[in-house]
């Protein structure tokens, strides 16, 4: 079960710096057009660190991971970025609006998790591929730092520390704006009272990552090789080289599954290498049932309205689009119950492995962006589909199964730079 400890966060001085200037969205949402725009704002930005530039000339010494460890050090030597005396919770609210003008809260503390192998109180949901990886371990073996943190999830209908954040008040340590218009804000808890009721609450609970698989992978591999080192003195004093084993614990954001300021939204699949309608239509014909949509609808909210297993399909080429609905027979028996009824699962495997055998598949968030592209002729056709339920991330994750890539994407994103664990002290 979880263990979670209060640390000195290294975090952003106020009064040095607008947190409007220097936080940034985490890493692999950036496009390079807006790094450029990150980089503009602020010598201190957090890009430079997390998501440096790579320039020529650069090689196994110098490059983007040696200059964010030069940055981060020089910033805090320059009283850029000020260590806490004593540890401390950060409290983290994301106040965000959805379509509809539906307004939510999304309530977490960051702390730090003692890392355990997977399966072993920390549960994944979704399968992670191997170069993000790569890129990550670079960076936290050059900072020694978690720069950004795991977006996870527990359960506890109590809502202890969920009351507890929800009474906070006074002015946020910063408090920032995201490319969508939500804002973070920062508080620190150092109450030992209020410090103790959230360790107790969450010392017996599971997490389950809902965003940041490769950066918990990541830290577990990280930790596995300064196992191997035994002591490492030149990461610390010597006389200080086994009294602390920070590499033991990574950087969370745990929110409860028993809030409502939780929100997964859809990711859509769009699709190469079909010939057109009456292809896809026959090969599917066994396994779902087809409406066609004429005119200006909302995909989603029909999509939406049907029962489970209900898909959006538009193709290249037409000027309506259509609903499938799953027959619900056992053509996906041999999966395991846990997986066999999510909407992302009777995608991946029956509609486009097992009746269409298309491998061609790129992702988008966006209704009007994927459609778009369609129309273009970049894609043969999109797939629209709902958002997988926080629920069966937790039913998914016990079960010991991993969803599909790209099952769930949790909104909104949590800033980086908020807090940084450095492992130095």
């Amino acid at each position: 079960m979880a263990k979670i400890i209060p640390f000195r966060g290294l975090l952003y001085n106020p009064d040095r710096v607008s947190a409007n200037e220097v936080l940034a969205p985490p890493y692999d949402i950036i496009s390079p057009e807006h790094k450029d725009i990150l980089y503009g704002k602020s010598p201190y930005n957090i890009v430079r660190v997390d998501f440096g530039r790579k320039l020529p000339g650069d090689d196994h010494i110098t490059n983007r991971y040696s200059r964010a460890k030069t940055s981060l050090a020089q910033w805090e030597k320059e009283g850029v970025m000020v260590r806490d005396d004593m540890p401390c919770y950060y409290a983290c609210e994301v106040a965000y609006e959805l379509p509809g003008n539906k307004k939510k809260n999304l309530r977490g503390i960051l702390a730090l998790l003692k890392i355990e192998e997977l399966g072993q109180g920390v549960y994944p949901h979704e399968a992670t591929h191997s170069k993000p990886k790569a890129d990550r371990l670079n960076l936290m073996k050059a900072c020694l730092a978690n720069v950004s943190p795991i977006y996870s999830l527990y359960n506890s209908p109590a809502r202890i520390t969920s009351s507890l954040l929800e009474g906070l008040g006074g002015d946020p340590h910063i408090s920032a704006q995201d490319p969508d218009g939500a804002v973070h804000s920062l508080y620190k808890i150092d109450d030992p009272e209020k410090i103790a009721l959230i360790t107790q609450e969450l010392y017996d609970k599971s997490v389950f990552i809902a965003d940041g698989h490769h950066r918990y992978e990541v830290a577990l591999e990280f930790k596995r090789e300064m196992d191997a080192m035994g002591c490492p003195n030149e990461f610390f004093p010597a006389e200080d080289a086994c009294a602390s084993r920070p590499w033991d614990y990574v950087l969370m954001f745990l929110a409860n599954m028993a809030d409502e300021g939780i929100t997964i939204l859809p990711t859509h699949r769009m699709i190469k290498g079909i010939a057109g309608k009456e292809e896809i239509f026959s090969k599917l014909a066994a396994d779902f049932t087809f409406q066609t949509i004429s005119g200006a609808t909302d995909v989603l909210e029909i999509v939406a309205a049907g029962e489970k297993n209900t898909f959006g399909l538009y193709l290249y080429g037409e000027d309506s689009w259509h609903v499938l609905r799953y027959r619900e027979n056992d053509r996906l028996k041999d999966l395991p119950p846990a997986l066999g009824h999510l909407d992302v699962v009777v995608l991946h495997e029956l509609i486009l492995k097992r009746d269409l055998g298309i491998t061609d598949i790129a992702y988008e968030m966006d209704v009007r962006e994927a459609m778009g592209r369609v129309r273009r002729g970049d894609f043969d056709g999109v797939f629209f589909l709902n958002p997988t339920g926080v629920q069966d991330v937790e039913r998914v994750a016990l079960s010991g199964l991993r969803m599909p890539p790209k099952s769930t994407y949790f909104y909104p994103k949590l800033l980086t730079g908020m807090v940084i664990n450095s492992f130095k002290h």
